[in-house]
């Protein structure tokens, strides 16, 4: 390897451990990093800004935009403050009945919207309801987002790692039904019993909480039937055309964009109100990060690292298959899965074509997917779904940390890759 691939990975590792130990602040690293990147010549302004594998998802940013100014307009309405209520009073008060019902109502969401929206849109009720019942925010957005990320794997659109192996295998929305939902559906069940365990402490009833809240009438939270009205049909449209988007020839993130704008148009609100709530500091974030990412893609080190596994099990569908379940953890979990599985799904494309493309061989796909979409779960940094979640929780005063996150996301990385490591040698190998 060179001097500049050497300095780039010095460079993104002494990032990581900036992120990882809190000495800066994670924003201050990632854009501190892709600035060296470009300085030390790991990656240039024309791969950074404009190349579509090694630069700035804008996609990713444009889609999280449009979205935020969405979600900005819709908390004026007080819709969020009906739901915690009616969700504090549909469980009860009792807290780990509470985060069942966020677990589910996170899993029926994420496998038809992107993991970033469904978020966006859970997360601030999570919080709502969580003051009102004067319990701990952290615990249930950690469970929340968990699921998001086990959630959206069921689906081709619902989580962006499989849109992309869905374009490069021409992989259809029924493919990932047939696939991935069976093993989904376990994994949300096995998220729902471990979350009794894991975050045993935050599940502390207050008595008078919860009867004042069952007296409340949630109704009276609606602030704007009208802006409500048009909320609604602005979000129904954007989530049709999420859905519908490859039939429009449409990016999720230009439906997203125009949704966010055109509703900013019909809310009547003052624009630079809005914005004020717009998470700037998380698009700054995944900027600086995809700048970093991009540079080792750049310098080759991620295609290296996806080439050396790929040799490493000698063609052999068994072996190769388990790597890429478990060999997609490490990777996606100190990266983003995002540019991970767009830097190693043309590898994996040739060793199934290798193979002769059977259709056995096809299954190497969906062991690709099941390894980078549960890797999100590992580290804050993993999915996008992470980075936004921990962006609105620092918003609201709620600061999770590195390992904060990890200590759970950990545990449910390893519980659920073994899981889908079994699902794919039963399916594929056992009873095929």
């Amino acid at each position: 390897m060179s001097v500049t691939t050497w300095m780039a990975i010095g460079v993104f590792a002494a990032v990581y451990v900036l992120i990882a130990t809190e000495w800066v602040h994670r924003v201050a690293a990632a854009l501190g990093g892709a600035v060296l990147m470009l300085v030390i010549g790991a990656t240039d302004a024309e791969h950074a800004f404009f190349s579509e594998h090694a630069g700035i998802d804008w996609n990713v940013i444009f889609l999280l935009l449009g979205m935020m100014l969405i979600v900005a307009v819709l908390k004026r309405t007080g819709v969020f403050e009906y739901i915690a209520i009616r969700a504090a009073q549909l469980a009860g008060g009792r807290p780990y009945r509470l985060m069942v019902l966020l677990i589910l109502a996170t899993g029926v969401l994420s496998p038809w919207l992107d993991n970033v929206t469904t978020v966006l849109l859970i997360a601030p009720v999570t919080i709502l309801v969580c003051r009102r019942l004067g319990l701990p925010v952290v615990p249930y957005l950690i469970a929340e987002v968990m699921a998001c990320n086990i959630g959206g794997a069921a689906t081709l659109i619902g989580d962006p790692p499989n849109i992309m192996i869905g374009s490069r295998a021409n992989l259809s929305f029924n493919d990932f039904l047939i696939h991935m939902t069976p093993i989904v559906v376990v994994l949300m069940g096995v998220l729902i019993l471990m979350s009794r365990l894991l975050f045993r402490s935050a599940f502390q009833e207050d008595p008078e909480r919860a009867a004042a809240v069952a007296e409340l009438d949630a109704r009276g939270a609606i602030k704007d039937m009208r802006l409500l009205v048009v909320c609604g049909v602005v979000l129904v449209a954007v989530m049709t055309g999420f859905v519908l988007h490859t039939t429009l020839h449409l990016e999720p993130s230009v439906v997203a964009i125009s949704g966010g704008l055109i509703l900013l148009a019909a809310s009547r609100l003052s624009p630079g109100e809005v914005v004020k709530d717009v998470e700037w500091e998380t698009l700054a974030f995944f900027t600086g990060l995809f700048v970093m990412v991009g540079a080792m893609v750049q310098t080759g080190v991620i295609g290296d690292l996806g080439k050396a596994a790929a040799e490493a099990t000698g063609g052999d569908l068994l072996p190769t298959s388990m790597a890429l379940v478990f060999g997609s953890v490490v990777p996606s979990a100190v990266i983003d899965n995002i540019p991970f599985v767009a830097s190693v799904s043309p590898i994996v494309a040739e060793i199934v074509a290798s193979s002769g493309g059977s259709e056995k061989a096809e299954m190497l796909w969906w062991s690709f997917a099941l390894g980078a979409d549960l890797g999100g779960n590992a580290t804050i940094i993993a999915s996008s779904a992470n980075v936004v979640v921990v962006g609105l929780a620092e918003r609201e005063g709620h600061h999770i940390s590195f390992w904060q996150f990890s200590r759970y996301g950990l545990i449910v990385t390893a519980v659920t890759v073994s899981l889908a490591g079994l699902y794919v040698w039963l399916r594929y190998f056992v009873l095929a």
